[in-house]
């Protein structure tokens, strides 16, 4: 008897030491540290709401860093560092971050479809075929940013003279292009919103939208580095729920969700330096986001986490035909679409 009452000991000590184990993994998954990065534009509303909300706290994560960047391409080269785990990013940008820079990235949902435009000074730009004169200065990010895949769709839809628009184009920033509107350095801009939609706001022309030149085009995604998923599967699940619960907020509260994320840029303007990179914030901080703007931008957005993955394998294609990623791939390569609940 006291053999056996000594083996059942073991066995129940074991037991235990296995559960405490366990319990003691299950703690750190829960409590994973998230080092996350944004774009300072609406294409982020589901992250500043979900902020806003105290949404991610609610769900037991914990973020050690909360950056937000003005340009998408900034922030595909911050995701190179060690420290940031999820990012709320333009497709193009993540995709050019995974490819060149060989950042182990995977999408686990869309954020939103569309969220770019054209916009241009009316005296002087009355038709898309008007870009191609060489008086006009067109303002446009950097080579591979999603509005520029949009100016290059548009080349290719209006069948423009490609070299003469594009030696007429100035290389900036979004908030570098407004001002340049609005001092009349620049004639035209293709820029993201809320961008577009304030430089309407000073009586500039929506010449094109992204829904016009690029039917189902994909706006921003949530990205995620692969070691969270191999290590911290669980935190990527409640990401892409409290994703889903902004996404339907915004839908449902459209009018709240823009003072929500006006109130949520403007404290990051006021801040000082929490915006990057550094230049391009001491410009937008020159710039006044209202909600009224953001109330129109945003209704220019399809705020969904839908994505087609033959719209990413789009994308990733005509990347590659223009020369701004190495090379083509599958789209299924960079997507994990596995963390969303039907």
């Amino acid at each position: 008897m006291k053999k056996i009452s000594s083996a059942v000991v073991l066995l129940l000590v074991i037991l235990l030491v296995f559960a405490f184990l366990g319990g003691e993994e299950g703690a750190a998954r829960e409590e994973a540290p998230l080092g996350m990065a944004v774009e300072f534009m609406d294409h982020a509303a589901c992250a500043y709401v979900s902020q806003d909300q105290g949404w991610f706290k609610e769900e037991g994560l914990e973020l050690t860093s909360y950056e937000s960047y003005v340009t998408g391409m900034a922030l595909a080269a911050a995701l190179a560092r060690g420290d940031i785990q999820v990012a709320y990013i333009c497709l193009a940008p993540a995709i050019s971050a995974y490819v060149n820079a060989q950042v182990p990235i995977k999408i686990v949902a869309g954020t939103h479809k569309y969220g770019y435009g054209l916009v241009v000074n009316p005296a002087k730009v009355k038709t898309v075929q008007d870009l191609e004169k060489p008086e006009i200065r067109l303002g446009c990010v950097r080579e591979g940013g999603p509005v520029d895949l949009l100016l290059r769709k548009t080349i290719d839809k209006y069948n423009l003279n490609e070299s003469q628009v594009l030696k007429q184009v100035y290389r900036m920033d979004p908030p570098k292009q407004v001002l340049a509107l609005r001092t009349g350095q620049l004639d035209a801009a293709f820029l993201p919103e809320q961008w577009a939609t304030m430089a309407e706001e000073h009586g500039f022309k929506m010449l094109l939208t992204s829904q016009e030149i690029w039917p189902e085009m994909q706006g921003s995604v949530l990205v995620v580095k692969q070691e969270l998923i191999r290590g911290h599967p669980e935190v990527v699940k409640k990401l892409v729920k409290i994703t889903q619960r902004a996404t339907d907020w915004i839908n449902q509260y459209p009018e709240e969700a823009a003072e929500v994320v006006a109130r949520q840029l403007q404290a990051l303007q006021a801040a000082g330096g929490t915006l990057f990179p550094v230049e391009a914030a001491e410009t937008a901080s020159q710039l006044e986001i209202t909600p009224e703007v953001l109330f129109k931008s945003m209704n220019r957005l399809e705020y969904t986490m839908d994505i087609d993955p033959q719209m990413v394998q789009e994308t990733i294609d005509y990347m590659a035909h223009l020369g701004y990623i190495k090379n083509s791939f599958k789209a299924q390569d960079i997507l994990d679409l596995s963390f969303r609940e039907e």
